[in-house]
């Protein structure tokens, strides 16, 4: 019977996400308003329903009763956002705000998963970390709304985030060989998550202000000191998220291609550079180009071999839950959490989370598009590229398209630094949807006030005539 309802499950989950899917592309399409809001309303039942039978799973199999508190309890904190938010935002972005619950829900479902092997509670932990975030996120709209000065605190953002990269340089914990978080006794942040906002606003705003050469060349030398202390702390995916967003930032504002090409070459002297300098670099290379290698394969190649089983093992359709091996996985909850879903819910299903991820990504590129401040616009632009990124270098490193870089699924795998930033980002971004919406309604009402002023100016000019005295004809 168990094995019955598991297979059912994975079926069932699969049709769901792909309904999902399909409904989160047709809702970016210029579609009319009631239209949309009824979609909408399908995206939160897929949600729902995804979420509900991939709880029923977890205590069928564990025969953990605990485990329908903590369903309750995620119930109840997605009821509050997808109620509490349009409720404060109604100008809000419906779409951006069901696929951040939908990622949420992909990814309490399967770190509860991992959890049951392991026994860390994990899971619990992270829906804190979410809960917690989701509250101290809610605001950001409205101050980003409010402060109309934002563009003026340049040299705040550069000199607050290369503080705080200089202090984890210094006196951060080194783990996986990199420098990456710093311990405060009852919790441990990853401060270059938090860093990486304040970057796209300092980029945003030194380039949104002026596009000349001595800019560029000042804002260049800037971001390149994030990137080199960086890369002096190994924290090497950050630092590559942080140099492609710079670089896409400035041909957005500027509009040069071979700004671009020049930092794309010099981008790959770095690679090389950095390849030389860093035993780990090699040895992950390595990994990525031959894991299989005698001398590779119980070492440096064993995380990428081990995804590679765990995706293969899975197939198109997924072993479905408790049916695969997934914690055999190193550092499974945080790196490959994307092949642990490609491994018990399907090949299929872990493709509808990356095209969750792409929806995301187009629908940040929408807002942008909506701006008329550059600065706004550049933020968001910003935003969407170092997400874009993020969700490349995980997926690429799990599948051995590139080599891994340690950088976590935006909203899927564990950690508090990572989604508490990644909620700020999708909270900033709805804050810029509310204020392109303001000015497309302020232009429309000025459009609207300019033809009545124009109709009633020819009235006024008919009236006038019918009044003037006829010529005598005679």
């Amino acid at each position: 019977m168990e094995t019955i309802a598991v297979t059912v499950s994975k079926y069932l989950i699969l049709l769901c996400m792909g309904f999902y899917t399909v409904t989160s592309f047709n809702i970016l399409r210029d579609k009319p308003p009631e239209k949309k809001a009824r979609m909408a309303r399908m995206q939160i039942f897929w949600m729902f329903l995804v979420h509900l039978i991939g709880y029923a799973v977890i205590v069928l199999v564990t025969g953990e009763e605990k485990y329908f508190l903590f369903y309750g309890a995620q119930v109840v904190y997605f009821i509050a956002v997808l109620g509490l938010y349009p409720a404060f935002y109604p100008k809000l972005s419906r779409p951006l705000l069901n696929n951040m619950c939908m990622l949420l829900a992909i990814s309490f479902v399967i770190l509860t998963r991992l959890d049951y092997q392991q026994n860390v509670h994990r899971a619990v932990k992270q829906f804190v970390f979410v809960a917690v975030g989701t509250a101290l996120s809610m605001i950001v709209p409205l101050l980003l709304v409010k402060l109309k000065n934002l563009h003026r605190y340049t040299w705040l953002y550069c000199g607050f985030g290369l503080g705080l990269l200089a202090v984890v340089l210094v006196l951060g914990m080194v783990s996986f060989g990199a420098n990456l978080s710093i311990d405060l006794g009852f919790i441990s942040i990853q401060p270059s998550e938090f860093v990486k906002i304040l970057f796209v606003f300092f980029v945003a705003a030194i380039l949104s202000a002026k596009q000349n050469f001595k800019t560029v060349v000042i804002a260049t030398v800037l971001a390149a000191a994030h990137v080199i202390i960086l890369v002096m702390s190994t924290d090497l995916g950050s630092a590559l998220i942080f140099f492609l967003v710079y670089l896409f930032m400035l041909y957005v504002a500027t509009k040069k291609v071979w700004y671009l090409a020049a930092g794309m070459a010099a981008g790959s002297v770095a690679a090389v550079l950095a390849y030389k300098l860093f035993s780990h670099v090699q040895t992950r290379v390595a990994a990525w180009l031959n894991p299989w290698s005698p001398d590779l394969i119980d070492s440096g190649g064993y995380q990428i071999t081990q995804s590679l089983f765990a995706i293969g093992s899975g197939g198109w359709l997924g072993l479905g839950l408790y049916q695969g091996r997934p914690n055999d996985l190193p550092v499974v909850q945080k790196d490959f959490v994307f092949s642990a879903i490609a491994e018990e819910l399907g090949g299929f299903v872990a493709i509808t989370v990356i095209m969750i991820c792409l929806c995301c990504f187009m629908t940040f590129i929408q807002i942008s598009m909506m701006q008329k401040r550059n600065f706004y616009k550049l933020i968001a632009v910003g935003l969407g590229i170092a997400y874009a990124f993020q969700v490349f270098l995980t997926v690429g490193g799990a599948m051995k398209m590139i080599p891994s870089t340690g950088v976590t699924l935006p909203l899927v795998s564990y950690g508090g630094s990572s989604v508490l930033s990644t909620l700020i980002i999708f909270a900033i971004l709805q804050g810029l949807h509310m204020i392109g919406r303001n000015e497309e309604e302020a232009d429309e009402q000025r459009k609207a006030e300019k033809e009545y002023r124009e109709k009633e100016y020819r009235e006024k000019g008919l009236a006038q005539e019918r009044k003037k005295p006829k010529r005598n004809q005679d």
